[in-house]
């Protein structure tokens, strides 16, 4: 079992950069705003004690964890017969990594949703004796059937909605395509269960659809990968249990307060991963409104704010948008807020001042780029149209070479031959790796950040 050492409760942090400089009848302003939670970290036997707490100082007091573990048992995991011994073997080393106190289940999913430990619609507590108890059940897990991740879901839902734990989170890993249910009942499950629990995907092997993967993790906040290889699930499953464990603040919120006559153009996170959240906006009272984050360890991520302001007068300036960073109370009462910043616009005839772009928002602004051309280079591909893929992926070998996406250009490389990176000339690979083109498809919003 790994160790967790006791440590402070988090605090979170905001900056904001921007250039704040608009020319005349300019109206569109851009940010970059960073959120940055520290001294939390791992805490070793979190009691089952509900939602996360502030103090007056602003830190923010633990939360008991709640995970839910889904592998698939569809009849495709016993081709080849190691799969599903594999997939034995990483839930196995994911509930080797659940600290003490943790809740916990395993479901075993199918066309039909099955609880597989502890059973009778609960989460166990994890100690040894849990522990071994759960790993004893892996042993009667077993391929047939077909494929409703949806009905996985659900499950997951319900026995996390059922603990009295601040942090729910769940693991998914399936092998497959969802072919045992309507793509909108995957939909109303997705939405359903959007706010109440995160969730880490994974597709291992090559014969699952990367855009159902990608899309639970987008819709649940967490992160998607390929596991190409079965062999190396037990690691993946341990990383993605230790980086659960490593949570310590659910339900975290990102509240845009604008003034009147301003309007949100969007709002994306951008590091590490490009999710957009604009959609996922819910009101929060006169002109502001809260974006999901999810729950947070010891960590920093970036989002993009746009927000398009009225016209105004050269010497002007406004405040375009206040940024917080809010936790709802578990008793019903009004949200904590933990840290906020500000976004300003001040119009100016300083050409220099008012056509400068920030470096955090241009780095920022390729980066989403990036993963909207490989998107489209890869579907492109896909359907045969070789010459929009070539000019797409050649714009994203471009991207990644001037932003110093390393790992993005590696996988590029796998797809396209690199002619010249700077111009991004490229031709498309002849014979290309079904695993090498899904794992550039599940790894596109990966972004790099910025060198403040």
């Amino acid at each position: 079992m790994a160790n967790f050492s006791k440590s402070n409760v988090p605090q979170f942090s905001v900056e904001v950069y921007q250039n704040e400089f608009l020319p005349q009848g300019g109206r569109e302003v851009n940010a970059i705003v960073t959120v940055t939670s520290t001294g939390g970290g791992t805490t070793g036997g979190v009691p089952l004690s509900g939602a996360a707490s502030t103090d007056l100082s602003g830190s923010v007091r633990a939360a008991g964890a709640g995970v839910v573990i889904m592998v698939d048992c569809s009849r495709s995991m016993d081709y080849p017969p190691t799969k599903m011994r594999n997939a034995r073997d990483a839930t196995a080393a994911a509930i080797d990594t659940l600290r003490d106190g943790t809740a916990f289940a395993v479901v075993g999913g199918t066309h039909l949703a099955k609880e597989v430990y502890p059973g009778n619609g609960r989460l166990a507590v994890a100690d040894e004796r849990t522990r071994a108890g759960a790993k004893e059940a892996l042993r009667s897990l077993a391929a047939g059937g077909g494929t409703a991740i949806g009905t996985w879901l659900r499950l997951a839902d319900r026995l996390l909605g059922a603990a009295d734990v601040g942090i729910r989170h769940g693991i998914l890993l399936t092998d497959g395509r969802n072919e045992h249910e309507a793509p909108e009942d995957l939909r109303a499950a997705l939405e359903s269960c959007a706010g109440r629990f995160t969730c880490d995907a994974r597709g291992v092997g090559t014969d699952w659809e990367v855009k159902e993967v990608t899309g639970i993790a987008s819709a649940l906040l967490g992160t998607a990968d390929i596991v190409a290889d079965p062999a190396g699930l037990s690691a993946d499953f341990r990383r993605m249990m230790e980086n659960a464990m490593g949570k310590e603040v659910a339900d975290v919120a990102l509240r845009l307060w604008t003034p009147v006559g301003t309007e949100i153009m969007f709002v994306k996170q951008v590091a590490p991963t490009v999710v957009d959240l604009t959609g996922r906006r819910t009101g929060a009272g006169p002109r502001a409104g809260d974006y999901p984050t999810g729950s947070w360890g010891d960590e920093s991520r970036d989002y993009h704010v746009c927000v398009r302001v009225p016209e105004a007068a050269i010497g002007q300036e406004m405040l375009a948008s206040r940024v917080s960073l809010v936790l709802p109370d578990p008793a019903g009462g009004a949200p904590r807020t933990l840290s906020q910043g500000l976004v300003r616009a001040v119009w100016t005839d300083d050409m220099a001042a008012s056509t400068s772009i920030n470096p955090q928002v241009a780095h920022y602004t390729g980066q989403a780029e990036l993963a909207q051309v490989i998107q489209q280079g890869l579907d492109a591909r896909k359907s045969g149209d070789f010459d929009s893929a070539t000019a797409k992926l050649g714009r994203a070998v471009q991207l990644a070479s001037a932003s110093g996406n390393e790992d993005t250009a590696k996988l590029l490389s796998k797809v396209v031959d690199v002619v010249d990176a700077a111009t991004g000339t490229v031709r498309l690979k002849a014979k290309v790796a079904e695993a090498d083109s899904m794992t550039l498809e599940t790894r596109s919003t990966k972004t790099v950040r910025v060198k403040k």
